[in-house]
């Protein structure tokens, strides 16, 4: 196997989306509007509370995967408290999917479904209610050109992150695209990013928004030196944030030095 090491320069970058590089926040909460709608609102009715949308996107950096956001709504609609949520997410979860006898695949399907039709009936609407944080772009065209190996791995479906890619002049190739779709650990796939790589030695840097998926990557005894970049620009809270810091496994990076060469980055 490989060693890995750390530089100046990453051989292989690997970077989360959502949180990243392109902020969906938009998006998110309409398609999380409408399943919400689908399965707990019988009346046509689409009145939403006037601060809905900003808690979503406040509490956002609780959801880990895309059928929680609809029950999110749910929990701001039932009267969660902001604070609640943020300490005992995964029991509301549980409490409002076994309150209407649901469970997370099924919520998963008609989120999945509904955002396939959106995007089938109008493809140019659901591209432009996502954004891409200032810089980021330039910064993976450059990097798509030089010697860096470059890869995206997300829990978005990677047909998503080809259209908005695309969109903005980011041509990647769909091996370098581990969506939701592998069905795997993101510290798995950066092991075999690792293993496939031409290069003698290896020098990985990973940049991701959610503190516990950098957690995760640590407690894996052989990607040790995999160099972790907390994005503090993403979902995630200021506790998260203060906690990354204080990690010396895990360097907490601002979206201007993301910007700025690979050598500003530590």
């Amino acid at each position: 196997m490989l060693k890995t090491m750390t530089a100046n320069n990453p051989t292989i970058l690997a970077l989360d989306f959502d949180g990243v590089i392109c902020d969906g926040l938009i998006e998110y909460f309409e398609v999380a509007w409408r399943t919400y709608h689908q399965i707990w609102l019988s009346s046509a009715t689409d009145i939403r509370p006037y601060d809905l949308a900003l808690r979503f996107y406040r509490l956002r950096p609780v959801i880990e995967t895309g059928w929680e956001m609809p029950v999110l709504i749910k929990a701001l609609i039932e009267g969660f408290s902001d604070d609640k949520i943020l300490q005992d997410w995964t029991n509301i979860t549980s409490q409002i999917l076994t309150a209407d006898n649901l469970d997370a695949k099924e919520v998963a399907k008609k989120l999945d479904t509904l955002r396939d039709e959106w995007i089938k009936a109008d493809l140019d609407s659901w591209l432009n209610l996502h954004k891409f944080y200032p810089g980021v772009i330039e910064k993976l065209k450059m990097t798509v050109t030089s010697e860096v190996q470059l890869y995206i791995i997300t829990t978005k479906e990677g047909r998503f992150v080809q259209h908005l890619l695309r969109k903005e002049g980011v041509h990647l190739p769909t091996t370098a695209i581990f969506g939701k779709e592998v069905k795997r650990p993101k510290y798995e796939t950066l092991r075999q990013l690792i293993e496939k790589s031409e290069h003698s030695s290896v020098s990985v840097w990973f940049v991701e928004d959610r503190l516990k998926t950098l957690q995760l990557i640590q407690k894996q005894s052989d990607l040790n030196h995999v160099q972790l970049f907390l994005a503090d620009w993403g979902y995630n809270t200021q506790r998260e944030r203060q906690t990354g810091n204080n990690d010396q496994r895990i360097k907490l990076i601002s979206l201007s030095h993301f910007a700025h060469d690979f050598s500003k980055w530590s």
